[in-house]
């Protein structure tokens, strides 16, 4: 006989559970929100003459391409452009550029009809891969596991392609309209598809299409990216084979997307929300490594970047002069690119609070020695420590193993040369334990100022309404282009008022914890 009460209970349990993970995701995605303390644009690349099209990181490097039928090649470490860039191998304009996840492979489509694969690393052309109709490729993107890599074409031609062996795999069409849209699911089961016509499809890896949606996007998609993450801590849609999608079209919004494909037979896309901040045709869109951040570049000239778990929007960079085709999250780096219609190539680099803050004492993220390979990497980025990142993700080098580190593995195992550099990265160890190990006080946000993250002692307001440390604002206006630290808009003006009450404030709230402070063993709860 059944046991009522017992099965109630197990009910009451799991929805507690449930509840509990549900608020907890929240809670950190309004914390994630917070540390993000500033997006700043740190290099242009003015090379090309013609229209940006498409913009591709790599872990070394950043490529571009342009209807001036060239594909640019810039080094990340000092962003000089390779001696053999640019890339001149196709007839007429690129429309796409992307990296395989390996490091091998770079390619790019063209109105010619070709997809041409390169070595990023020599510029040496490896393959010409003719699409079948001959048709004007719009867009070309690799699986993750670098095997495959798909084209679409201006006729509704798609084409798979066998990397290695630089062979066709399979060749199909979407009904109706060019494809110039598509991404590989994460692990690479299938790949989307989005045309002209407002279509997004689903295709296995033998180019059967599982599923079509055909009311996407008014007027046209634009774009279609996942996210790298599984979805997960959604009572009714999370677990490995859910993933969540963006696309962008002519309609100027943004849809996200809920995709779960467990068997070919069982395939679903269902919309999850719609964003609508953008005033014209969004054109491209990009998820951040982790999936926390979403990124989007419209006709109206505009970048927004987004928390993709709310949909709220973070920031609004208004830099291009003229339509935003294009945008990339860096892998390894806090890295944005964005191409422009108006021939240039923004780097803006997302500042996060500093080592200071709770996220790497492990409060409001995992703890250190939980950290990931790629934590490790924006780590080693925030210290300045970019030299490293290659060797440190050669060498699988986690939270644990970071914290672990000796000069001698660094010199022995790790192969680091530099007595200098050792020195300095022990150095930025052992300050990242103290942290660790320091008094947990959570500090006021509005009492830490947004250029250098520390709890300001002479706070004064400038003319975008924002305070700031009067030293950093000061080198600010001095040093860089008379923009707002926080909306990248012009000043209206460079001078500076005191903020006395934000500062009697603050003395108030140092005051109050001098009082609390305990004593340094008695740690944290």
């Amino acid at each position: 006989m059944m046991d009522f009460d017992s099965v109630n209970r197990e009910k009451t349990v799991r929805l507690v559970s449930l509840f509990q993970e549900r608020k907890k995701s929240k809670f950190l995605q309004k914390q994630y929100s917070k540390l993000l303390a500033m997006v700043t644009l740190i290099q242009t690349f003015t090379d090309h003459t013609d229209d940006v099209n498409c913009c591709a990181f790599s872990s070394t490097y950043l490529a571009s391409c342009s209807l001036d039928r060239t594909i640019r090649l810039y080094l990340l470490k000092d962003f000089s452009e390779l001696p053999f860039s640019p890339l001149k191998g196709h007839s007429y304009g690129v429309h796409s550029c992307c990296f395989s996840s390996c490091g091998k492979f770079l390619a790019s489509s063209s109105t010619d009809g070709n997809t041409v694969l390169w070595n990023p690393s020599s510029g040496e052309k490896l393959a010409t891969l003719k699409q079948p109709s001959e048709s004007p490729v719009r867009v070309c993107k690799f699986s993750d596991n670098s095997n495959y890599l798909i084209s679409g074409a201006a006729d509704g031609t798609v084409a798979l392609w066998d990397v290695h062996r630089k062979k066709l795999r399979r060749t199909s069409a979407v009904a109706d309209g060019s494809v110039i849209a598509c991404d590989f699911s994460p692990g690479g089961n299938y790949f989307v598809t989005g045309s002209t016509s407002g279509e997004l499809t689903v295709w296995d890896c033998q180019m059967k299409c599982l599923l079509n949606m055909k009311t996407a996007h008014d007027l046209g998609v634009t774009c279609c990216v996942f996210s790298p993450q599984p979805i997960n801590g959604d009572m009714d849609n999370s677990g490995p084979h859910c993933f969540l999608m963006a696309s962008c079209g002519q309609d100027n919004k943004i849809n996200f997307w809920i995709v779960s494909c467990k068997e070919p037979a069982d395939c679903d896309l269902r919309m999850k929300c719609s964003l609508n901040r953008h005033t014209a045709p969004v054109l491209s869109c990009c998820f951040s490594p982790d999936g926390q951040i979403l990124v989007s570049g419209s006709v109206d000239k505009s970048i927004i970047i987004w928390n993709s778990n709310s949909g709220a929007p973070l920031y609004t960079l208004t830099q291009h002069e003229r339509y935003v085709t294009a945008c990339a999250f860096a892998r390894d780096l806090p890295l944005i690119a964005t191409g422009s219609m108006d021939k240039t190539v923004h780097i803006w680099k997302i500042g996060f609070k500093n080592n200071s803050d709770n996220e790497f004492s492990g409060k409001l993220r995992r703890s250190v020695q939980h950290w990931s390979e790629d934590e490790v990497s924006w780590w080693l980025s925030g210290e300045e420590l970019q030299d490293l990142i290659d060797v440190f993700k050669s060498n699988n080098i986690d939270g644990q193993e970071l914290l672990s580190l000796t000069k001698e593995n660094l010199q022995n195992d790790l192969k680091v040369e530099s007595l200098g550099l050792r020195n300095k990265v022990m150095r930025k160890i052992e300050e990242l334990k103290a942290k660790m190990e320091s008094v947990c006080v959570e500090v006021p946000d509005e009492f830490l100022c947004p250029i250098s993250r520390e709890i300001m002692t002479n706070p004064v307001i400038a003319s975008d309404g924002y305070s700031y440390e009067r030293a950093a604002i000061e080198s600010w206006i001095n040093t860089k282009k008379r923009t707002s630290p926080m909306t990248n808009k012009p000043l209206e003006t460079s001078l500076i008022t005191p903020n006395r009450t934000l500062k009697m404030a603050i003395d108030r709230w140092i005051e109050g914890q001098q009082v609390l402070r305990m004593p340094a063993n008695q740690g944290c709860n």
